[in-house]
C-alpha cells in the first residue's frame, strides 16, 4: 500500500438523511454518531448545511452579567462618540485646506505650501 492511498467514502442521500434524523431525534449526540458510523464531524456539519438544518448546528450561548452588558453598551456609545468626533475633525481639516487653497489663489501664491511658509514667517 502506498502513502497516498486513502479511502474515499461516498455516502448515499438516504444515509445522510438517516444520520440527520437520528441527530434531530436526540437519540445520539453528534460525536456519538460520528464514532458509531466512523464519520468526521466536519462531514456531518457539511450535511447539516447542505440540507439547511440550522436547528442541528451547534449554538453558542453567551452568558453575561448586567454589569458586563452595561459596560458593553457604554463602550459602544463611546465608540460612536469617538467616530463622530473623528468625522468632525476630518471635515474641519478638509474645510481648512479648502480655505487655504482659496486664500492662496486670491493672494496670488503658486501653492498652499508657499502660503503656509509665508504665514509661518510672519508673527
Amino acid at each position: 500500500m502506498y502513502k497516498n492511498d486513502k479511502v474515499i467514502r461516498r455516502y448515499s442521500e438516504p444515509f445522510k438523511l438517516k444520520i440527520l434524523d437520528e441527530l434531530s431525534i436526540g437519540k445520539h449526540t453528534k460525536s456519538e454518531l460520528c464514532k458509531l458510523y466512523s464519520i468526521a464531524p466536519t462531514t456531518v456539519n457539511e450535511w447539516i448545511k447542505k440540507y439547511n438544518r440550522k436547528d442541528l448546528m451547534n449554538t453558542r450561548v453567551k452568558v453575561e452579567t448586567k454589569d458586563e452588558i452595561s459596560r458593553i453598551k457604554a463602550l459602544q456609545k463611546e465608540i460612536e462618540q469617538l467616530k463622530k468626533l473623528l468625522l468632525k475633525k476630518d471635515l474641519d481639516a478638509l474645510v481648512l485646506d479648502s480655505y487655504l487653497e482659496v486664500a492662496a489663489e486670491d493672494l496670488g501664491y503658486k501653492s498652499v505650501a508657499e502660503l503656509k511658509k509665508k504665514l509661518s514667517i510672519k508673527p
